[in-house]
């Protein structure tokens, strides 16, 4: 009986997650992964950074989740070029998911790829896909305690967006005590409080977007 160790798995992921970058490397294409639970907000940003970027960014998107197309329907709507990965049961985006994407997608006209992966806080830290930068999304109303249930994403994370801020009256949510321990377990990431709702925050969002794009001058700006 065959018997699948993990550290092999994670191995040869890590190499096809090469093979993605060094391709979205060689089309000039910067890529951010975005991951979060499952509605915290990570369709709403993407859309919000969309929006105020068409026009000056060339933007594709790969939609993860289990089953529907429902995301990727609204993104296709703002008329970037989106496809969608059905994971069929899988809590995770992998670099073999990703690479298929890559393939269906017009990568000569895209500046900026942004992945949205599967709703999830644990597995998708543990699979790299070729992205430049790991964002994580946490919503207010999942609590401030989830830096200390699932380290890993918080720790990985290039930058940390807290989303619905607009609803902080109403939770126990401590933006101060959350902040501190993030920087205690990663000194890297930047902190973004932003409102989908409302838009606070979004600018300063889409302008660290903007800074992580490697390649500008590839920037279709009108």
């Amino acid at each position: 009986m065959e018997i699948k160790v993990l550290k092999d798995i994670l191995s040869a992921n890590d190499q096809i997650a090469e093979r993605n970058h060094a391709l979205l490397q060689s089309k000039n294409v910067s890529c951010i992964n975005v991951m979060s639970s499952p509605g915290s907000g990570k369709t709403s940003l993407i859309l919000e950074t969309i929006r105020r970027l068409k026009g000056k960014v060339r933007i594709g998107v790969i939609e993860g989740d289990i089953s529907s197309t429902i995301d990727a329907q609204k993104v296709s709507e703002e008329g970037v070029p989106v496809l969608q990965i059905n994971t069929g049961g899988e809590c995770h985006l992998d670099a073999v998911m990703v690479g298929h994407a890559l393939d269906n997608l017009p990568l000569v006209d895209i500046d900026l790829l942004l992945i949205e992966n599967v709703g999830n806080l644990v597995c998708p830290g543990e699979f790299k896909l070729g992205e430049d930068k790991k964002v994580l999304i946490l919503s207010v109303p999942e609590g401030d305690d989830k830096i200390y249930k699932y380290p890993l994403l918080f720790h990985l994370a290039d930058a940390v967006v807290i989303n619905k801020i607009d609803l902080l009256p109403y939770t126990k949510f401590d933006v101060e005590g959350f902040s501190k321990a993030l920087k205690g377990i990663n000194q890297k990431a930047q902190i973004f409080q932003v409102s989908c709702t409302t838009h606070q925050g979004i600018e300063d969002w889409v302008s660290w977007v903007v800074s992580s794009i490697r390649y500008p001058h590839k920037r279709t700006v009108k």
